[in-house]
């Protein structure tokens, strides 16, 4: 039996489609998992080292780890209309995100895709890294201009004395038409050929498990709902966990190649072309 590790965050969307294998209802003969969870700036460290042979990652943390990391089209969270948040606090007298230019803003994670997708549309900005948990708390009491908020905290911003300012994902559609690429699973690049391939499959198994298989994937998110209710934890994860995280298809690919060309024409990140894992 052959042992593979498996970092992925405490999220219920990411809890959501790792369901079939944390539950053995998705196997693969001859191999077992471990799952490693961490929160996704932790995991994007972690894959400098090649830690896991499956990762969730930043799609703006590819940029640096391509030599060691395939993308897999299956167990992506794109943002499809909306995404990362700007906000405010609730008295702010700001009400564009073109106010806040030059302002300290607080961000999840240098390597995140929120903290890219700021980037391009406020080039300049003064990021202030912070836990994706902090980051709302921040704004509200004034420690920065503004906050960029991840996971559930686009969904929770107004019951926590915040005002959304503008949506990244949702402007990013208006300009592009695609939708705005955030996580992604990749697998280590160094594995045999023949192994990545199955990884791959399995991927694309225990994602399509839980989607078709929705309300037992989500009793085993809402442990990881961090206080959200179910009706909540099902519209998140509904968010991040659909259609584009069984397969992102070519449209899925092309987001992800326009997100990094565009960020490394502005010098954000090292020019690469996204390289995919088949089945």
């Amino acid at each position: 039996m052959k042992t593979l590790s498996i970092g992925h965050s405490p999220d219920a969307d990411d809890a959501f489609m790792f369901y079939g294998l944390a539950s053995g209802e998705v196997r693969a003969e001859g191999l077992e998992f471990v799952h490693e969870l961490s929160d996704i700036e932790t995991l994007n460290k972690a894959a400098t080292e090649g830690r896991y042979e499956i990762t969730a990652l930043s799609v703006h943390a590819y940029a640096y780890l391509h030599d060691k990391y395939l993308l897999l089209d299956s167990g992506a969270s794109f943002g499809d209309g909306y995404g990362p948040t700007v906000v405010v606090a609730e008295d702010s007298p700001v009400r564009r995100i073109e106010e806040l230019a030059g302002k300290r803003i607080a961000i999840p994670g240098k390597w995140t895709s929120a903290a890219l997708a700021l980037s391009l549309r406020l080039p300049d900005h003064q990021p202030v890294i912070a836990d994706f948990k902090d980051v709302g708390r921040m704004a509200k009491q004034g420690k920065v201009d503004a906050g960029l908020v991840i996971h559930e905290g686009q969904l929770t911003a107004h019951e926590e004395g915040l005002r959304v300012v503008e949506d990244l994902g949702k402007t990013w559609k208006e300009r592009t038409g695609l939708p705005l690429p955030l996580g992604m699973n990749a697998v280590r690049k160094d594995l045999p050929e023949p192994l990545r391939r199955r990884l791959a499959n399995v991927m694309t198994e225990t994602v399509a498990h839980g989607l078709d298989n929705r309300d037992k994937a989500l009793d085993h998110a809402m442990t990881y709902a961090r206080g959200l209710d179910r009706k909540r934890a099902d519209q998140f994860v509904g968010m991040y966990v659909n259609e584009w995280t069984r397969d992102v298809g070519p449209r899925g690919r092309e987001a992800v190649r326009l997100f990094l060309d565009e960020a490394a024409a502005k010098g954000l990140i090292p020019r690469v072309t996204p390289e995919f894992q088949d089945r």
